[in-house]
This record gives structure tokens, sequence and C-alpha cells, in this order.
């Protein structure tokens, strides 16, 4: 769906302005309606981002939400102006190949990375958007620590986690 859990996004928040310098400049990968442009721009100004949904981008308002949006798929996309990269909810709709070649390329180019992803959690088209179905709906904290291994868990429960590429005091 286009909307992400409300679950812990205060302490997102809170681990951003402890642990994030505000300069970074920021990509929000699979903005949906915009839920880390609103928790986030007024502390995180330089702040793109991209969805591969057209209508979501009216539906949302998302032209106002961030500095620059981008309609297209973001493993097509030139990630390298970024800093950090957001991917709430958006990794269970990527293959494991997708995900894990998605990850590594974050990895490998040094830049800083939250994914937040619910636990198995089946879903099929949303709001008539094939992109929404769940191609990973087997994730727990387990799997997705044995899937992508250079990720830690930062925060979560029995139904969401929340994990990053870094240490937590950057």
């Amino acid at each position: 769906m286009p909307y992400s859990t409300g679950y812990l996004k205060q302490e997102i928040r809170a681990h951003f302005i402890k642990n994030v310098p505000s300069n970074l400049k920021i990509l929000d990968a699979g903005a949906g309606c915009g839920t880390y442009s609103n928790l986030l721009k007024a502390t995180y100004p330089d702040m793109d981002g991209i969805e591969i949904f057209p209508e979501y981008v009216k539906m949302f308002d998302l032209k106002n939400k961030y500095n620059n949006l981008f309609v297209e798929n973001v493993l097509d996309f030139d990630i390298t102006p970024y800093d950090y990269i957001i991917l709430g909810d958006i990794i269970e709709h990527m293959t494991v190949v997708q995900a894990k070649n998605f990850l590594d390329k974050i990895q490998s180019m040094g830049k800083l990375c939250l994914v937040g992803v619910p636990y198995n959690y089946p879903q099929g088209a949303e709001f008539g958007n094939e992109h929404e179905t769940h191609l990973q709906p087997d994730l727990t904290e387990e799997i997705f620590l044995n899937r992508y291994p250079h990720m830690k868990l930062l925060m979560g429960n029995h139904e969401y986690g929340y994990f990053i590429n870094y240490p937590s005091n950057v």
C-alpha cells in the first residue's frame, strides 16, 4: 500500500536527528504517500523522492513534498548523487535477487540506508498498482538478516522491522 505503518515512526525521526547529519542528500525510494517526507523534510531539507506509480504523484501531492520527484523504477535510477537512501516498505516489492543486488549496490557505493519492512505480509495489487504486490511476503527479522547480511536491525517487533547498514552513531 502507499501508506506505511505508523509503528515507531517518531523513534525513526529521533534516530535520524541523533545519528544522521541534516546536510545529507536523501532519496526516499518508493515515496508512496510521502510518509518519510512528512516525517523528516523539516529537518532534512535536501530530500528527493522516487515513485514508480504515476497515479500516486497526484493522489498524494508528491511534487510538493520533495525537492525533486522522479516517476520511475528505483532499480533503474542513478543513486550516485545521494548520501542516504530510505527504502520504507519497498524491499518486499522486489524479488530477493533484485533486493540483494540493489542493497549490495548501495553498500558498495558507500551510501547510508534505512530499510523498513513488514513481516509475513502477503499482498497483491492495490489501488490498481501491480507494483504493490509483495514478492517477499515471507520476511521476518531472521530471514531479512540472512538474505541481506550487511544490514542490522535498528528496531522493530514481530510485525515490522527497521534495518540500517551503518553504526547507529554515524
